[in-house]
């Protein structure tokens, strides 16, 4: 399980915003600024590389009760001890990831549709992914998903929703009443000179709702 507030500010990493700067300390930064959930994301790596980050991760996030969750692969996630992954329509099904991993494990799920949103709530998804909200540098070709597409989707289910896709200190007010949890953001931190601070503009703007 994972609660509406810990999907307040999620931050999801990538290697060409960090532009070298050491991974676990970024992190750490963006924790230290505010965001309340980590997705280790790097469609670059194989998946010894992926338990070895995310291992790396694991106790950062440990240390300030932020949960780490892995990209795609829940076999990577298990054997790094992080606390769940987020899967996409092709991906592994929620249903399998949860009779293997268990209850404790936590498992996000991307939602277009309202269909998808309450299949991914009933195969036992603990909460939903839903965007691309405004266009995305990171996914160049994902499908937007309008205002009223996020608060239907948000209306349809129990589990909380985190919207993605663009979203920045300047746009965040065209989304703000849809229903979501939160934010998930790459490049608005990660991309930023200063990481914390860039969290901290962010979790201040989310903290006037």
């Amino acid at each position: 399980m994972i609660n509406r507030d810990a999907l307040r500010l999620y931050a999801i990493t990538d290697r060409e915003c960090l532009r070298g700067r050491d991974l676990a300390q970024q992190v750490e930064q963006a924790i230290l600024g505010g965001v309340t959930c980590i997705q280790l994301r790097d469609k670059s790596l194989d998946e010894s590389e992926i338990v070895q980050e995310a291992a790396m991760l694991v106790p950062v996030c440990r240390k300030y009760g932020v949960p780490l969750i892995v990209d795609d692969d829940f076999h990577a996630a298990l054997k790094a001890g992080a606390d769940g992954v987020h899967v996409g329509q092709e991906d592994a099904p929620v249903s399998e990831i949860r009779r293997i991993a268990g209850s404790n494990f936590i498992i996000g799920s991307t939602a277009k549709t309202v269909e998808q949103a309450v299949r991914a709530e009933k195969e036992g998804a603990d909460y939903l992914g839903v965007g691309a909200v405004f266009p995305s540098p990171t996914k160049k070709n994902a499908i937007r998903i309008t205002p009223e597409m996020l608060r239907e989707i948000c209306s349809s289910v129990r589990i909380p929703v985190t919207a993605i896709g663009g979203i920045s200190a300047s746009n965040y007010n065209e989304i703000k009443n849809c229903g979501q949890a939160g934010i998930a953001v790459v490049s608005a931190v990660f991309a930023a000179d200063d990481v914390r601070a860039a969290a901290q503009e962010l979790s201040a703007l989310l903290s006037q709702q």
